[in-house]
């Protein structure tokens, strides 16, 4: 898969704090690619040298082919964490004027924002100032001026704060329907249960240093333990669960279910299948609940800054 962004091997210092060291890392064209990591691991300072309000020590970052530049300002929509909208100005007036720094002309800029006004359906809010609005509503406002110039590679820093489920949910589809036009999204954020839903790739970065990256799919893979969830109905539960814990690895299990006496996590050793399991389970219970334990986002974020 051809990549927008590449960084090879870039660090950078802040007198004797290491922000970054020899990060590299590769987004995959029309992706949602999840930059993840506890507070302090480096995220803001990569984000910074891709916009460059920083610059690395060392190292190189390539946007389409190209060196990084200043040009590239304008294929490149940013989202901050911290919101930078002029409290006292107008909402219309403050989206005109940001649409142009980022090379739109003012007709053009007025033409896009009609269009993201009304499907947003806040075209009555043209003439407020941005302190009378709310802060999930001052957060649609900076998400249009992210977005109006059609950018290559859009960096979206916890884009959901401030917003109630329903818009949550409206941004969050606005976001995939940019990645299925063919925007790059570099999505940063504490909630994983969004990494979940939006995100091909992830990296995580911890102590200033790249410790996993690739396809979340793929990741998922390598962590899970080859444990099944089971929920069982059964005449004899004592017997039954003594019988299990002798064949099998038998682990407490928490997941909610209906009408099961006895709910378990069943490790398979590698030459087990989950065909024989079930057909064991089928022999001796009712089988009201059959899942293979896929670890989430969060549990693999944890897993792997606990570890490193």
């Amino acid at each position: 898969m051809e990549n927008l962004l590449v960084a090879d091997s870039v660090s950078k210092n802040f007198g004797k704090f290491k922000a970054l060291n020899n990060v590299s890392i590769s987004v995959p064209k029309g992706s949602i690619f999840g930059l993840l990591g506890p507070n302090g691991a480096g995220k803001t300072t990569f984000i910074r040298i891709i916009n460059q309000i920083t610059m690395p020590d060392t190292g190189s970052v390539m946007l389409d082919g190209e060196p990084l530049k200043s040009s590239h300002i304008e294929d490149i929509g940013y989202l901050p964490e911290e919101r930078g909208l002029y409290k006292t100005m107008k909402v219309g007036e403050q989206a005109l004027y940001l649409a142009q720094l980022k090379g739109l002309s003012k007709s053009e800029a007025r033409t896009r924002l009609k269009y993201w006004f009304d499907k947003l359906e806040i075209g009555d809010w043209w003439n407020r100032k941005i302190q009378e609005l709310s802060k999930g509503q001052a957060q649609k406002i900076q998400f249009i001026v992210t977005v109006l110039h059609k950018p290559k590679l859009l960096i979206f820093d916890e884009p959901f704060s401030g917003f109630d489920p329903i818009n949550a949910n409206l941004i969050k589809d606005e976001i995939l329907q940019l990645r299925n036009e063919g925007a790059t999204v570099i999505f940063s954020t504490h909630r994983m249960e969004s990494v979940e839903e939006l995100c091909d790739h992830i990296a995580l970065i911890h102590k200033s240093n790249k410790v996993l990256d690739g396809k979340l799919i793929d990741i998922k893979r390598q962590y899970k333990t080859n444990t099944f969830e089971v929920g069982l109905q059964t005449s004899d539960v004592d017997e039954l669960t003594q019988d299990l814990k002798s064949k099998f690895e038998v682990l407490p299990a928490t997941f909610k279910n209906l009408h099961d006496d006895i709910k378990l996590n069943i490790r398979l050793k590698p030459e087990e299948s989950s065909n024989d399991l079930l057909r064991y389970l089928t022999g001796r219970s009712e089988v009201h609940h059959f899942v293979e334990v896929i670890p989430s986002a969060n549990e693999i974020f944890i897993q792997t800054v606990s570890n490193n």
